[in-house]
């Protein structure tokens, strides 16, 4: 939280005041959860289309897995300068910034697409724009959640807007994509770009103050480099044991969910016998699990407290893990994934709500940035371990191995996310 005894300008008493006045459920989480929900969708839809164009001007196998790079490649190199950015400046502003760039990065693919002048130097320019505006869009919504959402509101709108993400970004929006696409490139493409537009023009109903809230008056000519805020930032997390915790955990399980997601097709396909449509059933699981997850948190939190519900994401990645290396069950496995995916999603909403509170408002960006690159970066980390795991052991062991790690986290943990600290960090919204 921002020191409450720190002296505040007129305008930023005035922002606090609008951000806290607004009642939970207000029009405001409504227009968070539209605008993640389309443009999630519409990223999905790209994740599919650029690496199927890029197949069709190039047979490299190389080439292909180049574009497919460049949409999560800003995460590791500018997530954290990213952060520094959100907390400069008007966080809305920066959505409309990162929507202006998916509409240029898209007209720019359907004007080359209908004139066939498509190339992979091409489709990778693309993919960087757009994984650049992926990074400022979802570092910027998650940084506006406490300002234009009472504390009151804010677990439900973090659950709802959670559950947007998973299931738009990792499956509705993909499933749609191939569809999209079966109807034509420039068909998908289009509706891509209609989607964006629609969610930056919905920005328009959020009211209240999108610039971060600063603990005191700026002196002209004080502000710090950008390396010393992202070092700034950084601190600030390492030297809080609660969120320095959470944020070590939440890497073991997002390399471990990535080694999952890079394993399971071939595990699937040749040691389950499963058909591709088979394997889509499989891959659903973690959607559904993900979407009962955001509809149940908030009751189950106040049914078994927040320590138990986050620890159900270590024990469903835990099954993710050792379920395929026990069996290759079909049912079995789909029940673990199911799991991990409800478990996943109880620990974002929670970790999210508890980030909020925890974090002052204007190191929120850096924040945010942070726990994203330590929970997207490893997962390109957690799937390359586990080919060199699976080439060398085979698929059953490299699973193995990644369950052994989530039990290693266990005792870190019980002995820090306790629940003194849980009770302390949640504040009276708990």
């Amino acid at each position: 939280m921002t020191d409450r005894t720190a002296p505040v300008t007129a305008r930023e008493l005035s922002a606090v005041t609008a951000g806290d006045a607004a009642p939970p459920g207000t029009r405001n989480t409504a227009v968070l959860l539209v605008f993640t929900a389309v443009t999630n969708l519409a990223d999905g839809v790209t994740k599919v289309a650029l690496p199927l164009l890029a197949a069709q001007v190039s047979s490299a196998p190389s080439q292909v897995a180049a574009v497919s790079l460049t949409l999560t490649l800003p995460w590791l190199l500018i997530a954290l300068h990213v952060g520094v950015l959100v907390d400069r400046f008007d966080r809305r502003r920066l959505l409309w910034i990162a929507d202006g760039l998916r509409l240029a990065a898209v007209a720019a693919l359907l004007q080359l697409t209908a004139t066939g002048a498509l190339s992979i130097t091409v489709l990778c320019a693309a993919g960087t724009v757009l994984g650049v505006a992926e990074v400022i869009a979802l570092t910027s919504a998650a940084a506006l959640v406490p300002a234009v959402v009472p504390p009151a509101g804010r677990e439900r709108a973090n659950a709802w807007i959670t559950g947007a993400e998973t299931v738009c970004n990792e499956f509705a929006g993909p499933f749609a994509g191939g569809l999209l696409l079966a109807a034509g490139t420039g068909f998908a493409l289009g509706a891509t770009w209609f989607s964006y537009l629609a969610a930056s023009l919905v920005l328009l109903l959020l009211t209240g103050s999108f610039r971060a809230r600063l603990p005191g008056p700026v002196t002209p000519g004080a502000r710090e480099t950008v390396g010393h805020q992202i070092v700034t930032g950084l601190r600030h997390l390492w030297g809080h044991p609660l969120l320095r915790t959470m944020s070590l955990i939440l890497t073991v399980l997002c390399a471990s969910w990535g080694a999952w997601l890079a394993l399971m097709p071939l595990y699937a396909t040749e040691s389950m016998g499963l058909t591709p449509r088979g394997y889509g059933t499989l891959l659903s699981a973690l959607g559904v699990g993900g979407l009962v997850g955001a509809l149940a948190v908030t009751r189950l939190n106040r049914l078994l407290g927040r320590r138990r519900v986050m620890g159900a994401d270590l024990a469903g990645t835990f099954a993710m893990m050792a379920v395929p290396a026990l069996t290759g069950a079909p049912w079995a496995v789909a029940a673990a994934a199911f799991a991990g995916g409800m478990g996943g999603t109880l620990w974002a909403v929670n970790a999210r709500t508890i980030g909020q509170r925890l974090v002052p408002d204007h190191l929120l960006g850096r924040y945010n940035a942070v726990t994203r690159l330590f929970s997207w970066g490893a997962m390109p980390v957690g799937s390359g371990l586990v080919g060199l795991l699976a080439q060398w052991l085979g698929p059953r062991p490299a699973f193995l191995v990644f369950a052994a790690l989530v039990a290693l986290a266990v005792p870190a943990f019980l002995r820090n996310l306790t629940p003194g600290a849980l009770s302390a960090a949640s504040g009276p919204d708990a």
